[in-house]
């Protein structure tokens, strides 16, 4: 057999042995290629001036990624030289030398990663086709299928895994070809000889580790960019000094405890727990640390998801809005002289928004909710306005009665006005609730439909008052296009603007745009990087599980000569697997969690519409985490129940 043939054999074997691993490799190529196309793809870019960042975006993305997928592919492979060194010594024994030995391992291994990044390459393209399908849908454009391939993408993503893979390989070919054969012998029983230390400073670790877990996550949450910094540092030296104690902390805390430690199966759990952390310490807490980053990362793109969906509804309800603070009623001469040339316009209203006698109403929805003021008054509209606009909207129509005012407001208000019972004086005329409405009315624009809420009285009560601003809001039959909306704001823009007075424009299809762009700029990368860092994290966390079959094999046939039944076997087992793969997931859940609530709760008031909508968010991150999770800890339990437990 020849040294390539060989290799190929043993390419074979690795790929089925590490099946994990190989898998992991080719979802991360898939991804890796999908995202490259989305940067070389022109159709994309197209569709938004905004987009053009998106590159730049991903690439740096990817960067993050690649040395991610870097640990993981030197991680594996030097795990894997420490767990095949007997048989590659046994080769230098029967003859090869050194060098050859390297590079079998060498072809072996980029034979591995070569199929991986084929496959990976071909499933991409189906991945890019869902991404480009989504983004697509995020501008309302028509999407058909087309299955082809970037030659720059690949290039890229050959690149990418090129550099990981090389990188890996000759590190591993350098350290094998200068390794004696007794060197190679006893490469697997390193871990087997490192001692569980008990010191008085490893204790004193693990006490400063949670101290500092406690400070960092509260100095994240002062949302300060310095203390910010600083607060991450103390997390990253909480996970590592956590996990690198802990093996220390287990003996030290049963030592006075023999009730404890020798009830049930609690030693053979703990001990074989403690033996695992104590020569994986350093990779356990790094896999916390990714972990700790997937939830942020994750958790931030809901977030931000939530934000620009938010936004999209409520920027505007009409298909043109155009608010000014100038008094002159004039002012949008120019802009209905262009739209009587170029936009169709189905239907459309002139109005004033006026000014409350007080903040009244304001004060209330201050004290009560987490509102904050814009205006130094209430803002009135008048009730003839009020039903045309809502007839534009196809909204159904409402009824003011006589000495009656109406609120309309934003959803997250609707419970604290609905409570308001307070009659309303202005102009001289004493007004009673007359009801609460809440459809989208363009209210979170400082000079739309009042900030929020606006108070809609009777023509007269109102004309009483002084003017805030002029609106004109128009329905199309079709999406204002681009480039007409782009002419109206250079009129604006030539005209200028003075002290007090300027001109606001909004289309609800340049808002879309927008809020579609900044969601494929933002939420897409920041997913695309929390589904990696969770699969290479599972990975390396499988992977060392699945490497100690053989022992927990062994250990279960004695349990089974000592009298232990199947049942009391299989729980055990469980408790192991329990343990093992909750302990990197319990300190991310404990920053991530808080984070995210607080990163929530630091929106402006309306974009969540309340603590549900934020829990929502929450269990969405925390669902599609651990769903991840879940696949991985069920594949290595069905392989390890299947391997270990006597049949």
């Amino acid at each position: 057999m020849t040294l390539s043939e060989l290799s190929l054999r043993n390419a074979r074997r690795q790929a089925q042995d590490y099946l994990v691993y190989f898998a992991t490799i080719v979802m991360a190529a898939a991804l890796v290629y999908a995202f490259n196309g989305l940067v070389f793809s022109q159709e994309i870019r197209a569709l938004s001036g905004m987009m053009d960042s998106l590159p730049l975006v991903i690439v740096l993305v990817s960067i993050a990624v690649v040395g991610i997928l870097g640990w993981l592919v030197h991680y594996t492979i030097g795990f894997m030289l420490s767990r095949r060194s007997r048989e590659l010594g046994t080769y230098i024994l029967i003859g090869l030398e050194n060098r050859q030995v390297a590079r079998l391992f060498f072809l072996e291994n980029l034979a591995v990663g070569g199929v991986a990044l084929v496959l990976g390459t071909l499933l991409g393209n189906l991945v890019f086709q869902a991404l480009r399908a989504v983004t697509l849908a995020l501008f309302h454009v028509p999407y058909t299928f087309g299955f082809s391939f970037s030659i720059r993408a690949v290039g890229l993503t050959l690149l990418y895994f090129g550099l990981i893979y090389l990188l890996a390989l000759f590190k591993s070919r350098r350290r094998i070809r200068g390794m004696k054969i007794c060197d190679l012998f006893s490469l697997d029983r390193q871990n087997e000889e490192a001692v569980i230390q008990k010191s008085r400073r490893r204790r004193r670790i693990f006490a400063a580790s949670l101290v500092s877990g406690v400070v960092g996550t509260a100095l994240l949450l002062l949302r300060n960019l310095t203390l910010g910094i600083l607060g991450a540092l103390f997390i990253i030296f909480f996970l590592y000094g956590f996990f690198i104690s802990f093996s220390s902390g287990v003996p030290a805390y049963f030592e006075g405890r023999k009730e404890r430690k020798y009830r049930g199966h609690t030693l053979l759990i703990f001990r074989g727990l403690s033996a695992k952390l104590a020569t994986m310490g350093v990779a356990m807490a790094t896999i916390a640390l990714l972990f700790t980053a997937t939830l942020i990362s994750e958790g931030s793109g809901m977030v931000f998801n939530a934000l620009f969906q938010s936004r999209a509804e409520q920027t505007t309800c009409f298909d043109l809005f155009i608010a000014s603070t100038g008094r002159d009623e004039t002012r949008f001469d120019q802009y209905l002289a262009y739209l009587d040339g170029h936009v169709p316009v189905d239907a459309s209203h002139t109005y004033a928004v006026y000014r409350g006698a007080d903040l009244q109403v304001t004060k209330y929805i201050e004290e009560n909710t987490g509102y904050y003021r814009t205006f130094e008054f209430d803002t009135l509209m008048r009730a003839s306005d009020y039903a045309a606009l809502r007839a534009m909207l196809g909204y159904p129509a409402v009824t003011l009665g006589p000495g009656q005012y109406l609120i309309h407001c934003m959803a997250y208000l609707e419970e604290a006005m609905t409570a308001y019972a307070q009659p309303l004086t202005v102009g001289g005329a004493t007004l009673t609730p007359g009801g609460v409405r809440t459809e989208h009315f363009t209210q979170s624009l400082w000079d739309g439909n009042g900030r929020g809420f606006i108070l809609v009285v009777p023509d007269a009560v109102a004309e009483s008052r002084p003017v805030s601003h002029h609106i004109y809001a128009a329905m199309t039959p079709q999406p204002v296009p681009a480039a007409d909306f782009q002419a109206m704001q250079d009129l604006r823009d030539a005209r200028g603007g003075l002290a007090d007075s300027y001109d606001t424009l909004f289309s609800k299809a340049a808002a879309e745009a927008e809020n579609a762009a900044m969601y494929a700029v933002i939420v897409f990368p920041l997913f695309y990087l929390a589904l990696v860092l969770t699969m290479v994290s599972a990975t390396i966390l499988t992977i060392q599980q699945l490497s100690d079959t053989d022992r927990y094999r062994r250990q279960f046939q004695l349990l089974e000569k000592l009298g232990m039944d199947r049942r009391e076997m299989r729980r055990t087992l469980n408790r192991q697997f329990a343990i093992y793969y909750t302990m990197p997931a319990v300190p991310p859940l404990l920053i991530g969690v808080p984070f995210i609530l607080a990163l929530g709760s630091a929106l402006d008031p309306g974009v969540l519409t309340g603590p549900a909508q934020l829990l929502l968010v929450l269990g969405a991150t925390l669902g599609i985490f651990f769903f991840i999770y879940f696949v991985y800890i069920l594949l290595a339990y069905v392989s390890m129940k299947r391997n270990v437990l006597p049949g």
